[in-house]
């Protein structure tokens, strides 16, 4: 049976109070079974009884603690000064000013000002005394004005202040382990009462829905009707349960059914279709407004039906809410996508294209095992130091960032900016075109890392536009698809293809198409050098043909014309921040190690003892850590003096390119955001909030 809803509301407060001064969390039961409430009431008045006296005790003892910190910090400035309070009051021929300021300053300011006859400074570590006899009302007061001072009250005390300052102590001390004491019965009766405290709190807060409910509902003298979104896998399990719960005195209508149709909008469909779509619900007479009769959906594209009246009529039009259903491993990145919003029902959820492609290019900026392995912890530390899902999600992310740094950093055989490989006489799988290995032409891997980051692009938004193309062909059938989307496809490729070609092959450059190609001769010698010229003919011919297409539609976006050239080539900045990391790295090696050259190239200081086999090449630079006496370590010798004072130097240094590195993100999310999602993604959904309550710690009796 309910409790009328005023007591419920009430004891809901009550509850959340209690919980509020105990600071009890859902950490505090851990796993549990069903709670018994079935003295509650009598329950919840004995631990609100024992909870507000303790409390209040608390909040006296608080309060008389500040009082006493107050009280002692000012005793201690007079029991600096070393004189008794009982000369610092009570004189009828002198004036008396205690606090803290410049002693130098008081006596200067006191030796000019008129209205004094006589006056006496004393001071001790951070406390003045100013005694003097005024001629003239307040004439010490206005020698004051301008000088650092700050007054405080004589309390009118007699004796050593020494001794109260002790008392003070002890008293403080006093209090201190009253107020532990007080703490530690607070924090028994948390455990002891956290179960049944969040089991009322569940149970009344799903009866406050259940008052609540009605108030939603379009009602008459004698029924009421619901309407509202369940997903359609769990249409049957909701129509069961209302006849179960009520009989024959319901009646349930499925009136409309969510889908992607042409129309530009979700559809009416009767018949029951494909599990990802979603069902609506008209509730009729003497339905029950029962919480238990709430559905949770899981699906990405789930959604549930919008309720009305007999005959299939639609009385709150409104859109489907909308569920993200990612795998566990992709659901933290679903934060991502929300930052822009929530996928409306008639748009792709590219959370999955997030996990795939943020990593992958944060990794390839950064690509450093040693940085990676930072990142690696520091999102782990984050996971494990916050409750909010938020900051949780977030820790995951840079988990994910973290991994792919040091997948790269594998590859690129590199770690805190140093080439291992080169310790063990290889060389890595790739180079980022600065490299203190043996590299004779690294800027060939600078020029391929351009040309694979446009490439990239040109792939990426291939697939924003298909994701788009898809989504409009749904809502508004192929022809404004096609030519809404289709013409940028093929605007994109066509121009892409011509870029790629041997069509007009003089005026590109050299590196780009031809014998000379970085696709052809550079570092993994692919042997491409460029499309056949006639692919380059039909390319142009492409892009001139998908502008014009766009002209039979959204003609102002012609103005665009630029962006399938400009979009990919904003990949770019992908290479940039590769290399200016690496080139951050390397200075900071470089100022620690030292380099040299030799006929192999350049290598760092840690592989070589300029002082034995100068003859091994040519010393670059010497390095902090071989500054100083030589000490053999291993196979070679550092400046010991150099290499220990400069080691903060290394880290600090190293510290700061971590630190810059992370920026590589803002330019890994700025290619989703402002390249891949602004060709197919708006956003707006709503999120389905389905009636009812998740249960933990109660049943449904």
């Amino acid at each position: 049976m309910l409790r009328p809803a005023d007591e419920t509301s009430g004891q809901l407060v009550t509850v959340r109070a209690i919980e509020s001064i105990l600071d009890v969390s859902e950490d505090d039961v851990g796993a549990t079974t069903s709670i018994d409430l079935s003295n509650a009431d009598e329950r919840l008045e004995e631990v609100r009884q024992e909870v507000n006296e303790l409390d209040e005790r608390r909040d006296d003892l608080r309060s008389r603690q500040r009082d006493i910190e107050e009280r002692l910090g000012q005793m201690e400035l007079f029991a600096d000064l070393g004189i008794d309070l009982d000369l610092l009051w009570g004189y009828d021929s002198l004036s008396v000013l205690v606090g803290e300021g410049d002693a130098d300053g008081i006596r200067a300011a006191l030796a000019s000002a008129e209205g004094i006859d006589g006056h006496e400074v004393f001071s001790g570590n951070d406390s003045v005394a100013v005694f003097a006899r005024e001629r003239d009302e307040d004439a010490l007061d206005d020698a004051m004005v301008g000088v650092p001072f700050t007054e405080y009250t004589v309390p009118e005390e007699t004796g050593d202040p020494e001794s109260y300052v002790a008392d003070l102590e002890n008293e403080r001390q006093q209090i201190e382990s009253e107020l532990e004491r007080v703490e530690n019965e607070l924090e028994t009766l948390k455990l002891e009462h956290a179960g049944f405290l969040l089991a009322l709190e569940e149970e009344l807060s799903i009866d406050a829905e259940k008052f609540e409910a009605p108030l939603r509902f379009a009602t008459t003298e004698r029924s009421f009707i619901v309407e509202g979104w369940v997903p359609t896998r769990r249409y049957e399990t909701v129509v069961s349960t209302l006849r179960d719960a009520v009989g024959d005195h319901v009646e349930i209508d499925e009136i409309e059914r969510a889908s992607h149709t042409s129309a530009g909008h979700p559809g009416h469909d009767a018949e029951h279709g494909h599990e990802d779509e979603a069902a609506a619900t008209d509730g009729g007479e003497d339905v029950a407004a029962d919480g238990g009769t709430a559905v949770e959906a899981d699906g990405d594209t789930e959604v549930a039906t919008d309720g009305g009246t007999n005959g299939n009529v639609v009385t709150v039009p409104d859109d489907p809410p909308v569920i993200q259903r990612n795998p566990d491993i992709v659901g933290p990145f679903e934060l991502l996508t929300k930052a822009v919003n929530r996928p409306k029902y008639s748009e792709f959820d590219p959370t999955f294209t997030l996990f795939l492609t943020f990593p992958l290019f944060f990794g390839f900026m950064i690509g450093d095992i040693g940085y990676g392995l930072a990142y690696l912890a520091l999102g782990y530390w984050v996971v494990n130091k916050f409750d909010s899902d938020g900051l949780i999600n977030f820790g995951k992310i840079v988990m994910w960032l973290g991994v792919f740094t040091i997948v790269f950093g594998v590859l690129y055989g590199e770690i805190v900016g140093l080439h291992f490989f080169e310790w063990f006489g290889s060389h890595p799988p790739l180079e980022k075109g600065l490299s203190d290995s043996v590299t004779p032409e690294p800027e060939g891997w600078a020029f391929f890392w351009l040309i694979a980051a446009v490439i990239l692009g040109w792939l990426h938004l291939n697939l924003a536009y298909l994701f788009d193309f898809v989504e409009q062909y749904q809502l508004h059938g192929f022809k404004e698809a096609f030519v809404e989307v289709g013409s940028w496809l093929i605007a994109l490729n066509g121009l892409w293809v011509f870029v790629f070609s041997k069509f007009l092959a003089g005026a590109k450059p050299d590196f780009l198409v031809g014998s000379g190609a970085i696709l052809d001769e550079g570092p993994f010698h692919l042997g491409f050098t460029g499309f056949p010229e006639v692919a380059g003919m039909i390319g142009a011919v492409a892009f001139f043909l998908g502008i014009g297409i766009l002209l039979l539609g959204p003609w102002y976006e012609a103005f665009e014309f630029a962006v399938p050239l400009a979009h990919p080539l904003s990949y770019t900045r992908l290479t940039a921040v590769l290399l200016a990391k690496a080139g951050m790295a390397l200075a900071a090696n470089l100022l620690y190690w030292g380099a040299y050259q030799d006929e192999e190239g350049f290598h760092f200081m840690h592989t070589y003892d300029p002082n034995k086999t100068p003859e091994h090449g040519e010393v670059l630079f010497g390095g902090l850590s071989n500054m100083g006496t030589p000490v053999d370590i291993g196979p070679v010798a550092v400046g010991i003096e150099g290499a220990l004072l400069g080691l903060p130097v290394l880290i600090i240094a190293h510290l700061v390119v971590l630190a810059v590195g992370g920026t590589a993100a803002i330019q890994a999310i700025r290619l989703e955001y402002f390249e891949f999602f602004e060709k197919f993604y708006e956003g707006g959904g709503k999120n389905y909030q389905p009636f009812g309550y998740d249960r933990a710690y109660t049943t449904d009796t």
